[in-house]
């Protein structure tokens, strides 16, 4: 096409010389009355324009044209580099949350089968390979061109290896930052830098103004449930980081001896803290709500269950660091006033 386009230029530019020879001898015989060669410069004058919005018009279409990402791309990865070496264009997510981020990054139509823990966007299409105990021959028969996940045993990440399959891991994140990298790099793997980008921007942005929109909040203390055997989060993790940035104080955070970010509480514990709030992030998986709180023995003498400060969640938006965290921020936001 562009060389069509030069071979048109040329022969525009080349018409137009013989024109001007041809005119130029004729302009000699009958230069006297001067009409004859107004008309020839005026001719000369609307070809050279038409030749001009013509280079314009393709230069512009040029411009327009969406620019691909050079591959092969180098990544660094949290198992070391990885080459991808073509666009891939058969992607198979093992990650609710890399699942969540294509489809966002613009990077969906590459996608061409999830785990069947991705549940959102709704058209992700779910396979029947299990995010939890994934099968090497049930991924190798998909014969994907780049697998992403959050963890895969070594015996199916060196299978994946022995066929040349690139596998792309990315660890649950610990904060925020690690969310925006993580964004930013599957828009490098997939040749969506531009729109990673640009959803990193917008979240950044959304999240200031929900911090703002919380920096009037009185001090109060909480307690985020995962399950419930009471395994809750520290501030040490992207969910923790999330209430930090609100101003609430974890009552996680002291029993938390291991350092794992996920410490399991005892119920004694938790009644003897007396939180303020109670989020709970297992009302889908493990059907608790306000009301089931406060049937629970002794629970309903708490401050939070006394005082209706018991916020349900959505599991899926409160465990996944995509860019729906954005969501789970302005959930827990919209809680705080309406409690306020």
């Amino acid at each position: 096409m562009k060389i069509f386009k030069k071979l048109f230029t040329l022969a525009i530019v080349a018409f137009l010389i013989s024109v001007a020879a041809s005119c130029s001898s004729s302009e000699t015989q009958i230069n006297a009355s001067g009409e004859k060669a107004d008309a020839t410069s005026s001719s000369q004058m609307e070809e050279s324009a038409e030749a001009e919005e013509s280079t314009e018009a393709e230069e512009s279409a040029k411009a327009e044209e969406p620019v691909a990402e050079a591959f092969p791309v180098t990544l660094q990865t949290a198992m070391g580099e990885l080459t991808l070496e073509t666009q891939p264009v058969k992607i198979l997510s093992l990650s609710p949350t890399a699942t969540e981020i294509l489809f966002a990054i613009g990077a969906g139509s590459q996608v061409f089968a999830v785990d069947d823990q991705s549940n959102y966007p709704p058209e992700a299409p779910i396979s029947d390979i299990s995010g939890w105990s994934p099968n090497l021959e049930a991924i190798l028969a998909l014969e994907p061109d780049l697998v992403v996940h959050s963890y895969l045993p070594e015996d199916i990440e060196q299978g994946l290896a022995n066929v040349g399959i690139p596998s792309l891991t990315q660890f649950s994140a610990m904060t925020l930052e690690d969310t925006y990298q993580q964004i930013q790099q599957l828009g490098q793997a997939t040749g969506n830098s531009e729109e990673a980008e640009t959803v990193v921007i917008e979240m950044r942005q959304k999240i200031d103004e929900l911090i703002a929109r919380a920096s009037g909040f009185a001090p109060s203390t909480f307690y985020h449930e995962l399950d419930q055997t009471y395994y809750s989060v520290t501030s040490t993790t992207f969910i923790g980081q999330v209430y930090a940035l609100i101003g609430l104080a974890n009552i996680a955070d002291a029993a938390d001896e291991a350092g794992s970010g996920y410490p399991q509480l005892s119920e004694e514990y938790i009644l003897s803290q007396n939180p303020d709030l109670i989020f709970l992030a297992d009302t889908k998986c493990c059907g608790q709500s306000a009301e089931t709180v406060a049937e629970r023995n002794g629970w309903g003498a708490l401050t939070a269950v006394s005082e209706g400060r018991v916020i349900e969640l959505d599991d899926d938006i409160a465990s996944r660091w995509g860019p729906r965290v954005v969501d789970f921020f302005e959930a827990v936001v919209i809680a705080m006033e309406q409690i306020e």
